[in-house]
């Protein structure tokens, strides 16, 4: 995760740098930067319109070229940037804008209604009758409110008469909604378009002085000094100082955008003699706008990005006084685009990549939604406000730097080239899965060779595995129950092939079974020799057998078991004349010897939890001195080469008892091993000397 932190780093430096470089290249072509200012007297009269357009004043009474430039320079100062997003806007002005449909009183509600920081403007159609405005105006009406954040809908009463004849709506109309109050989440109240002229102009300056009268208006100046001076609940406003009749509409919607959080108030000067009280408090130029924190007050304009336009303002403003849900996106693009990264480090087959991909955009946005939801709850406690606003006015101090200023122009620069970005950050990723492939390829990594089909076999092998795979596991059980009363042991049963599919379980469990060698009591493997009678203990590259031997041979062999056996019987157990457990060819040691005195085997040899036995169930043969046992968790023992092959096979079970052989069975006493009565020696097969 922190390499993938790191790599989006570096690639928001890169686009830092890539657009440092952009501008480099408009320098060194046209000599001037986005910040410049121009004079409006250089513009024609077209461009002046589009800025005007995009400022949201209406110019419909100035004919001439003067007077639309002089209401340009009202309004504020121009830069190359702003005249360059004007005219981009117009080029792209031309494509549909969406507009809402609604299909009835509860969807009307929805989205108009219960939007408390919204404008709409909803065109009504009434039942069995023409729209208001034609489909070419409206076209144009929607175009161009959209570009300040306006949202529009048609409702026709047809789909819903009664609610019309509920609302009054009796004629074809238009409605604005727009909040009623300055708190958030305030009442909205509904407007009804009155005029006279249906025209584009007439209604659009209708809609701006509705939204305009929301915004506090000073014409005096000691209502201004009386509102600098006020300490209410807003902490950070938004002042414009201008020559101006109403404020624009750019201006006019950011103060609907952000309700409860900025206010926004206008000041007009058209009237004012002295400008001695403007100079008092930081306003050096008219027109200015002022942005006025606890922390002083801030010039807007002066700084990179900084436009007279919805989009360079709003973003200036989301930055000094940020909601939550502004710091919910910026989180969850800045996870997403470090779950993407996921795409180009991961090597091999195609099909490979993109399934992590999926797996970690699942796992990364769960992650953040889980960890937001503490955070929401620590918002809301009381005790917690200072140090909210602590956060604020760190976050303020660092915005109002240049750094913050070339970090809001790039964002809004690369917001409007998607194409670019998206360019930008697919190069990213195909360097960073150059080098990570050359890195693995110098650790000889075989998993880049790996193509989809060998990629999806082995996620096969894996998806099956996990599903039928019982849990290898040696911990003890918390309570003593016996494991047929164990309901979880019906559904790892179903592993077995007996019942279900063969699972696939790992052998390395078999290395930690309890291991240890099988001794008699009281006697070594030097007595053993000598009490003997006979022994069976052969090796496996023998390759004579005793029906091969010849009559002088046989008798030798008998002549010398007689004099290396003094006489007596073992008990019933297995001796060895020989010691073959370092000879990798050593087979078990077999046959049963009787000694004179009742001896046992050596039980303090083997652990506590192991049944005490004589005899492998698995070749069914006695254990010999010196050969090697193997405990499984359920208490039985077999000789480690018969258990260790039965195991290997994929039997992952007890043979006696079923109990898997991977999990530990609950402790309980061992109960003491029963006496072994003596038998004749006859009923043995051996002669007693």
């Amino acid at each position: 995760m922190w390499l993938k932190l790191f790599l989006l780093l570096l690639y928001f430096l890169m686009l830092f740098v890539l657009a440092r470089f952009f501008e480099a290249i408009v320098w060194c072509e046209t000599g001037i930067f986005a910040t410049r200012l121009v004079d409006p007297v250089t513009l024609s009269f077209k461009k002046l319109k589009t800025i005007l357009e995009c400022r949201g004043l209406g110019y419909s009474g100035l004919p001439e070229k003067k007077d639309v430039r002089e209401l340009v320079e009202k309004s504020g100062d121009l830069m190359e940037g702003e005249l360059y997003s004007a005219l981009k806007n117009e080029e792209e002005a031309s494509e549909t804008v969406s507009s809402t449909t609604f299909s009835g009183e509860m969807h009307f509600y929805e989205l108009v209604e219960d939007t408390k920081d919204g404008i709409w403007l909803v065109q009504v159609i009434a039942k069995d009758r023409h729209p208001l405005v034609s489909k070419v105006n409206w076209n144009k009406m929607v175009r161009k409110v959209s570009q300040f954040g306006i949202r529009t809908g048609t409702f026709n009463c047809s789909n819903d008469s009664r609610y019309c004849r509920k609302r009054g709506w009796l004629k074809s109309t238009l409605i604005m909604s727009v909040p009623q109050t300055n708190t958030s989440k305030g009442k909205v109240m509904l407007k009804e378009y009155n005029g006279n002229k249906i025209e584009t102009e007439q209604i659009f300056k209708w809609m701006t002085t509705r939204i305009a009268s929301r915004i506090k208006t000073i014409h005096y100046t000691n209502q201004l000094m009386d509102e600098w001076n006020k300490s209410d609940q807003y902490q950070v406003k938004m002042y414009l100082f201008a020559k101006l009749d109403q404020p624009p509409a750019f201006f006019s919607a950011l103060s609907v955008k952000f309700t409860g959080r900025i206010e926004f108030i206008f000041v007009d000067v058209q009237n004012w003699n002295s400008q001695d009280y403007l100079k008092a408090i930081g306003v050096q130029q008219i027109p200015s706008y002022l942005l006025k924190t606890p922390e002083g007050s801030y010039r807007y304009g002066n700084s990179t990005g900084e436009f007279m336009s919805l989009n360079a303002m709003d973003a200036f403003l989301r930055s000094i006084q940020p909601e939550v849900n502004d710091l919910f996106v910026l989180s969850l693009v800045m996870v997403n685009l470090m779950a993407w990264m996921d795409l180009f480090i991961t090597q091999g087959a195609t099909i490979k990549r993109f399934v992590v991909l999926i797996s970690t955009l699942g796992t990364y946005n769960s992650l953040l939604i889980i960890s937001w939801l503490p955070i929401l709850g620590l918002l809301q406690l009381p005790y917690l406000d200072s140090f909210y606003e602590y956060s604020l006015k760190v976050l303020r101090y660092a915005d109002t730097t240049t750094l913050a200023s070339w970090v809001r122009a790039d964002w809004s620069f690369y917001s409007s080239h998607p194409a670019l970005f998206l360019s930008t950050y697919l190069g990213h990723g195909l360097l960073i899965d150059y080098f990570e492939k050359k890195r693995r390829r110098n650790n000889n990594d075989d998993e880049i060779n790996a193509n989809n089909l060998e990629w999806l076999s082995s996620l096969w092998d894996w998806y099956t595995s996990y599903l039928f795979h019982p849990i290898v596991s040696f911990q003890n059980f918390p309570i003593e129950s016996d494991w047929d009363d164990d309901p979880n042991l019906l559904l790892e049963r179903l592993a077995f092939p007996d019942l279900w599919l063969r699972p696939l379980i790992p052998t390395d469990y078999i290395k930690n079974l309890p291991t240890w060698h099988f001794k008699c009591d009281a006697q070594s493997e030097e007595e053993a020799a000598e009490n003997c009678q006979e022994s069976d203990c052969e090796s496996e590259n023998e390759t004579k057998t005793e029906t091969e031997l010849s009559d002088d041979e046989r008798r030798a062999a008998q002549s010398r078991s007689k004099e290396e056996c003094l006489g007596g019987s073992l008990p019933d157990c297995t001796c060895v004349t020989k010691n073959f457990e370092d000879s990798p060819n050593a087979r078990k040691c077999k046959g049963t010897c009787s000694t004179k005195d009742n001896f046992e085997p050596d039980w303090s040899t083997w652990p506590g939890d192991m049944l005490q036995c004589t005899e492998c169930v698995v070749c069914l043969e006695h254990f010999g001195s010196g050969c090697i046992l193997m405990g499984l968790p359920c208490g039985h023992v077999f000789h480690q080469q018969c258990i260790v092959v039965w195991l290997a096979g994929g039997k992952h079970c007890c043979p006696v008892c079923r109990w898997p052989s991977y999990k530990m069975k609950p402790y309980r006493p061992l109960p003491p091993p029963p006496r072994q009565r003596q038998q004749p020696a006859s009923l043995l097969g051996l002669t007693a000397y």
